[in-house]
Order: structure tokens, then sequence, then C-alpha cells
């Protein structure tokens, strides 16, 4: 009756079954439930006469992303009955069926929303006194046809291509808080300003200051930490005087050096290891505006400057923060691998604001002609300079030759700057900025669709907390740190027996054995744990129950 539309939502239904194709997955339920998969219920909804409802969708969806199976299409590759009896259901969602439910759910626009949920509940799990939160870009290149985007410099490839740009917010130990969309070319301080600090406001992470209070009357409500690319001075101080939110950053442009014997040689914590550093603390004015400089004398000398406006923060913690920072970037590395970060949900573009300003294209290309010729010159100057270096040790046979090709390039040089001299008037002719409606149809700036993008970053960002907290409950001493996401990986893949008891309302796992003996000792560790949650599977009155095949 549900295949037909009639009879609701498919129920869930377990058979017993052996040695079920990456039944291992269902390990990992426990932690998805605990990491909020199911706040989705509170957001969402799909038509009750579907065969898949909502708890099958993403329970999918976060099952996929558990197992690698990167994109719907994927779905071809694999057991569809297999990972059905996975879920209690006949079969998993085909591609197009998956899709269309991606669709449908990225219609109500309840992403971000959603996403401040899972914000509040990971506050609530784990509260934080003094909260620290890392901040960057994660550049998503585009290389299809269809939306007009305009041209970041992607760091990673040395290049400059289309792309847009994901600013992610993580947590002290790098795991992911909140995510949002920028549209054009926003920096990175523009867009900590105008979205995640309004986005963050209004989640419990980040209560709003009260108007009769000033800084100082009360310690920072958190402390955002980023690297040299949100660098400005008068967004440091915004920051704080607005939004009492300290800063924990490099310093640019540092040229003056400390004497040595001032640092102290101290155990520094950068994320739960302890690391000895040489480190020193001073007092510093930046425009007006002052801040507490601390510095790490490495070995070869240089010294690394660290600033930040937050009162109450230990040397040794700021440092700490500070060097942690790289916690982030592993974790955009291993969902560009793991995850498929990068892969673009739904196909379509939308538009953007028509007010918005950019920088005009054509003045780009002439500022980029402009600078190309000054290297240029740059070069035939260098010249010259040797050519004087040679006149004076030449002798007097060779010194005609090399005057006249001193000549020759003084000429040069004087053509190029004659020549700059008519490429900066032709670019003063056009504005540097411009308003999106003021572009040519053609080449006007639009967006990629990104409601259904930001739904999978929440999924994804629910999974990668669920695989982290499994990892981290390892805590058997045989396996190294560096295994214990291959091990969770490898259990998660793993076969295994499902065997449902609707008389005594259990649903037992049996994990098959692993590659080693060790790894099902810590399988079974792990088990033991998992049956202290008394976890339900979503829609039955089955407690799940964990074993291994090996004990």
């Amino acid at each position: 009756m549900s295949a037909t539309g009639i009879g609701g939502n498919a129920k869930v239904i377990f058979d017993a079954h052996n040695a079920v194709d990456k039944g291992g997955v269902l390990f990992a339920l426990p932690a998805l439930l605990v990491m909020g998969l199911l706040k989705t219920e509170e957001l969402y909804k799909l038509p009750s006469n579907h065969y898949y409802g909502l708890p099958h969708i993403v329970l999918t969806l976060a099952f996929m992303a558990l197992l690698r199976i990167k994109n719907p299409e994927q779905l071809k590759q694999c057991k569809p009955g297999e990972l059905g009896k996975v879920m209690g259901l006949d079969r998993v969602p085909e591609v197009r069926c998956l899709r269309q439910k991606i669709n449908l759910l990225s219609q109500q626009k309840h992403a971000q929303e959603l996403n401040r949920k899972l914000a509040d509940h990971w506050n609530t799990l784990f509260p934080e006194d003094d909260l620290f939160l890392y901040i960057d870009g994660h550049v998503r290149v585009y290389s299809g046809e269809l939306a007009n985007l305009p041209v970041k410099y992607i760091s990673r490839q040395k290049l400059c291509l289309n792309a847009t740009t994901e600013y992610w917010v993580n947590d002290k130990t790098g795991q992911p808080v909140l995510v949002v969309m920028g549209e054009l070319t926003e920096k990175l301080q523009h867009a900590i300003e105008s979205q995640i600090i309004p986005q963050l406001k209004q989640t419990t992470l980040l209560p709003a200051v009260k108007k009769e209070q000033t800084p100082g009357d009360q310690p920072p409500a958190c402390t955002l930490v980023f690297d040299r690319e949100a660098y400005d001075i008068g967004f440091f101080d915004r920051l704080m005087k607005q939004h009492n939110i300290a800063i924990l950053t490099y310093r640019k442009n540092v040229k003056d050096r400390w004497a040595e014997n001032l640092f102290k040689t101290l155990d520094i914590t950068v994320l739960e290891q302890k690391v000895t550093m040489r480190i020193c603390e001073k007092r510093t004015v930046l425009d007006g505006v002052a801040f507490r400089e601390i510095r790490r004398l490495n070995e070869g000398g240089h010294q690394t400057s660290i600033i930040t406006n937050h009162p109450g923060l230990s040397m040794e913690m700021a440092a700490g923060r500070m060097f942690a920072r790289w916690s982030q970037e592993n974790f955009f590395r291993y969902m560009i691998t793991d995850y498929d970060f990068d892969k673009m949900v739904e196909y379509g573009t939308e538009k953007i604001d028509e007010q918005k300003e950019v920088v005009n294209p054509p003045y780009r290309k002439i500022s980029h002609r402009l600078k190309k010729h000054r290297e240029k010159t740059r070069r035939l100057e260098a010249k010259a300079t040797q050519i004087i270096e040679q006149i004076i040790d030449a002798p007097l046979d060779k010194m005609q030759e090399l005057e006249q090709k001193q000549t020759a390039l003084y000429e040069q040089i004087e053509e190029n700057r004659q020549h700059e001299i008519e490429i900066i008037a032709e670019r003063e002719k056009i504005p540097a900025r411009i308003k999106l409606k003021d572009m040519p149809d053609d080449s006007r700036y639009n967006k990629l669709k990104t409601e259904s993008k930001l739904l999978m970053n929440c999924i994804k960002m629910i999974c990668y907390r669920a695989e982290t907290a499994i990892a981290n409950s390892l805590t058997d001493n045989s396996i190294s740190s560096e295994q214990k996401r291959m091990l969770v990986k490898q259990i998660m893949s793993n076969n295994a027996d499902i065997m449902p008891d609707t008389q005594n309302q259990t649903l037992t796992i049996t994990l098959h054995t692993l590659s080693t003996p060790r790894f099902n000792i810590a399988a079974q560790k792990l088990a033991n744990l998992l049956n202290q949650t008394n976890t339900v599977f979503p829609n039955t009155n089955l407690r799940m129950i964990f074993k291994t095949s090996s004990y």
C-alpha cells in the first residue's frame, strides 16, 4: 500500500539477515543520533503519501557519507537491497528518487536554521567556558558553464579560477560548527561581520552584548581565530567595541626583532599535545589601538608574531590556540578527500541582489595589464643596473658596446613609462566598482544554488562529528591516533549480521571479524560502550545491541 501511495511512508521492518554488506555502519547510528541527525524532523517535512519518509532520506544521506558513497550517482554501483536491510527497508531510494527528495527538502529553505539548531545542540553537549572559534574560507572551484562566477585565487592550485567561497566556523578541536556561503568576492572580514556574527548571535554560542555594557565590563563573549587574510586593525577594534568579541591572529608587516634573551622556554598545549616553545609577550599599539603581542622564537631565529586583544587570555593559551589553527586546515583536507566536500549537489543558478557592488571586470583587466607592464619595466631597470656594474670594471675596448646597450635599455624604460602613463589614464576613465545591474546581461554574475549544498554540509558535519566521537572513544593503547579513523572506516564498511527480536524488542548487530586481532578487541570494547547508550532505532521500539563475532 505504501508503494501505491495510499499506505503512508513505508514502515521500518527488520528481518533476520546474515552478512549484510556494510552492515557495520549501524555501529555509527548511536553517535549520529547523539550529534543531532533527527533535528531535521523539527524543520523539514516530506509528503505522507511518499514511500520514503524524512527519516529514511536523512539516514540514507548520512550512511552514504559515512560509507564514502560520495554522490547519488554512485548508488548505482552499490547493492540497494543490502543498504535497505540496514535501515529496515526493502531497498534504498534510486538516484532519481533521492535527488527529487533532496530537491523537496531544499525548497523548504531551512538549512541555515538547521545549522543554528545543530550549533546550539553541540554547545549543550560540549559547553565551553572560554569559547574559541576558528574561521576560514574554503574555495570551491567551478568548472561548468551554467553559472557566471567571479574569479578567485586557488592557493592549492596556484591559479585564478571561477569559484565560490564557503566560510567555515570550527571549534577549538577543529570540529565544524557553522558554515555560510559567499556570493561574490567578499573578504573574510566582511563575511565575519555581515554573515557569521549575525548567525552566531541567533545561537546560544554568542549572546548579544547589552547596550549599557562597554568593553571591559565583562569578559569577551568569544575569541575568533583566523589568519592574516582578515587582518585589519579597525576591524579588530569594531569587533571588540560593537560585539565584545576578541581576536587572535598573526601580525602583519613585522620589521623589528626582540632580544632573544627575553624569550622563555615553556611547554605549550597544542591540541592536547605538549610542545616546547620559546615565547615572549609585550604590549604594542597599532594604529592607535592597544594589543598584546606574543612572539615565538623558532630554531632558525625567525620570530612569529601573534596579536590578541583578549585581556584575560594567558600567553601560553594564546600561543597554543593560534598554532592549533591547522586543525581547521586538516578538517578541510579530510573532508575533500573522504566526503567529496566540493561536490555540487544540485545543478542550477540563482540571482544575486543587483544592488550589490563588485569590482568592475574591465577595470580589473586593465589593472592586471598595468601590473604586468610595471613588472616588465622593473626587469629592464634591473638589467640596466647590471650593465652599470659591468661598465665600472670593463676594459676600454668593451666600454662603447656596453654604453650602447645601456642607452637602448634606457630608451625602452622611457617608452614603458610613457606607456604606463597611457594605461593609467585609460583606467581612470573606467569606474573601479559597479553594481550588478550595470553589468552586461551576458556577463552578469550569478551564483550556484546554495540551499541543497548547505543541507548536505549540515549532514556531513553531523557525520564528521559522529565519526570523530567514535574514533575518540577507541581508547585501546594498541591503536595509534593515526589508525583510529582508519579503524572506524573499516568497522562501518564491514559486514554484519542483523537479528531482530520483536518479542524482546531488540535489534542485535553482530560485526564480522576485522583485519587484525587488536582491531577485533577494540571493536568489542566499542560495542560494549555503545550498548550502554540503549539506543532505539528510529521509528521502532527496537533497542540496539552491538556485538562482534570474534568474542
